[in-house]
């Protein structure tokens, strides 16, 4: 097995989100891949394998599979552009848990075509203000069973410090994003999910399948320039298609390895 390590939404190494792609040349068990996410301890571990003109893609946190990841798919795609697997005028079709999602790449940025994801607004649940030690604006839960809070303030966000053990404990949703709109960029955002093993994701790309439809209704716009605000940071271009939406990014090669399970 041939392992990379790939730094997502960022052309700076050490910056964005980081994420193992792990090429193998045929199916391995369900057990031995959450194994191997778990020695990896990244907040994703990306398997593919080659099946006709196919990629099967799956993604593990440490903890669990998740049916979704933006930055591991980004990582997973520029690492068969950087390595010539697939040619950089081709595009990647992924075959995945979340249906057949597509990769291409113009010039040093990858776009990935994703789904939407639908919000149903709720009340906040009680004690989320303190735990988060912000005032929520608005809260949303997402078709995945997320929870999406809007806060007004910018500053406050970028310096939440939430209390992320009670958000495990008291709040029954997987995670939970937090976003604002910003002066910089269109919108900014975090992202916590403690309950699959992830006290805070770095830059995620799902997240923004609920954020640029959330955001294009209130901005009334379909086009949008976002930036996830944890320490390590990056940039998302996005694009809302309808029912999908278009995420874009860079993504920079850190280190590779072979190894034997």
């Amino acid at each position: 097995m041939k392992i990379y390590y790939v730094d997502a939404f960022t052309s700076t190494m050490f910056k964005g989100n980081p994420a193992a792609v792990c090429l193998v040349d045929e199916n391995i068990s369900k057990e031995m891949m959450q194994s191997i996410a778990m020695e990896i301890n990244l907040s994703e571990t990306a398997f593919v394998v080659k099946k006709g003109n196919v990629f099967l893609l799956r993604w593990f946190t440490p903890k669990t599979e998740v049916d979704l990841c933006g930055h591991a798919t980004l990582a997973t795609a520029h690492t068969l552009y950087e390595n010539n697997i697939v040619e950089s005028h081709q595009s990647i079709e992924f075959q995945t848990n979340s249906g057949l999602l597509r990769a291409t790449k113009q010039k040093d940025m990858i776009s990935l075509d994703f789904p939407t994801k639908t919000l149903t607004e709720i009340d906040k649940p009680n004690g989320l203000e303190k735990i988060l030690g912000i005032d929520i604006t608005s809260c949303h839960r997402t078709s995945t069973n997320e929870l999406l809070v809007e806060v007004d303030s910018e500053s406050a966000l970028i310096d939440l410090e939430p209390n992320v053990n009670e958000l495990k404990n008291r709040i029954s949703e997987k995670a939970i994003c937090v976003t604002s709109k910003s002066e910089k960029y269109d919108f900014v955002s975090r992202f916590f999910a403690p309950a699959i093993g992830i006290d805070e994701d770095p830059v995620t790309g799902s997240a923004h399948c609920v954020l640029v439809s959330y955001w294009s209704e209130k901005l009334n716009k379909t086009e949008f320039i976002a930036y996830q605000a944890s320490k390590r940071g990056g940039i998302i271009h996005c694009k809302l298609n309808n029912d999908r939406v278009i995420l874009s990014g860079s993504a920079i090669t850190v280190m590779e390895c072979n190894t034997r399970f």
